[in-house]
């Protein structure tokens, strides 16, 4: 029992099949804070250095509103035309700032995960609508991190305006003799160094965040010493079936192969426990075959056939254990050994004359 408890502990590291299965389910270890850092700290870059050409065409925007308004009458195809018109403009304002965050979005996303298309994530399934599962979800521990994180994140962010703008205090009232413009500026200025800090924040925790998923992804791929016995089991097959199929297999070469010994010219012993059928026919080989080989039981049976077929048994120690070790069955003899084999055939074919070579 003990066992079979300590076989269901999740202690093993997950095996490229089990990873490979999880990737495209669509689960892998990626921080949405990542993307968050990324793309607020894209667009304080692109602001950085955009700021005052988005600021002139601003104002080109809102001087084009003031000059068509004055030039024409109210009315309900002109309020049309200043709609259509400002949202054209304001498209083509706002649309290098949106591929921005498109291209910094997909970027976060793929250094984290690499390329992944899985529909897993979003197919509909009845555990999403079923309430109780969706009461563990709310309650899980997963649930409860990522509230701890956003509040954390809330909460420094939060501390950093504080703090940035408890240090202006002393210079709002000069500001009131400031022009509207100067005002503006203050404003831009304060905010974007405020971004800054809580981009500073975000990224930290954005690092931190990513380590906790790595961390809890390869936790929850982790497996237990049966699941990796199943996997290998699903693979690779049972192992039981496939020890009774090999074995199955060498007996029916086995069978094939005695069936081989009856066409044998000659059967080299060893004389006991090996022995080895040779045949060769010159006008179709260009060299002795071994059509037949074993040792001990097999060796036994090759000989009791070769007594029954009238197929000469020469000992040859030497020759028979070499023979054994370095040629396959249905392969010629290597030249090296083709003076001791032709000796013995030779031998053999004088014993039976009628049985010369071809």
């Amino acid at each position: 029992m003990a066992e079979n408890d300590k076989d269901q502990e999740r202690t093993e590291q997950a095996t490229p099949k089990r990873r490979e299965e999880s990737r495209e389910k669509g689960q892998v270890a990626k921080s949405r804070e990542v993307s968050s850092a990324a793309i607020l700290a894209a667009c304080l870059i692109y602001f950085h250095f955009n700021a005052s050409g988005m600021m002139n065409q601003i104002q080109e925007v809102i001087r084009w509103i003031f000059m068509e308004s004055a030039q024409q009458d109210f009315n309900v195809q002109t309020m049309h035309r200043l709609i259509t018109g400002l949202a054209f403009k304001t498209m083509i304002l706002m649309i290098p700032l949106f591929l921005t965050v498109l291209a910094i979005g997909v970027l976060s996303n793929v250094i984290q995960v690499g390329i992944l298309f899985s529909a897993e994530p979003i197919l509909p399934k009845l555990s999403k609508i079923d309430p109780i599962q969706g009461f563990q979800r709310l309650f899980s521990l997963k649930s409860l991190v990522e509230l701890f994180k956003n509040i954390l994140k809330m909460s420094i962010v939060g501390i950093v305006a504080y703090q940035t703008v408890k240090k202006e205090i002393i210079v709002l009232p000069a500001l009131m003799d400031q022009s509207v413009s100067g005002i503006l500026i203050y404003i831009g200025r304060t905010s974007y160094r405020i971004m800054g800090l809580a981009c500073i924040v975000l990224i930290v925790l954005a690092i931190l965040d990513y380590a906790y998923q790595r961390w809890e992804h390869e936790k929850s791929l982790r497996m237990s010493k049966k699941d990796i016995r199943d996997e290998y089991k699903h693979t690779e097959g049972d192992p039981v079936i496939k020890g009774r199929i090999k074995r199955q297999q060498r007996e029916m070469a086995r069978k094939r192969m005695m069936a081989n010994v009856p066409r044998a010219d000659v059967v080299i012993t060893n004389p006991t426990h090996l022995a080895v059928a040779l045949r060769y026919d010159s006008e179709k080989m260009i060299a002795p075959v071994v059509i037949a080989k074993g040792a001990g039981f097999i060796a036994e049976k090759i000989k009791e056939i070769s007594k029954v077929h009238s197929i000469p048994v020469i000992e040859n120690k030497p020759l028979a254990q070499v023979l054994y070790k370095i040629v396959d069955v249905d392969q010629v003899v290597p030249e090296n050994l083709y003076k001791a084999v032709a000796e013995i055939l030779a031998y053999v074919y004088g014993l039976k004359p009628e049985k010369r070579m071809k």
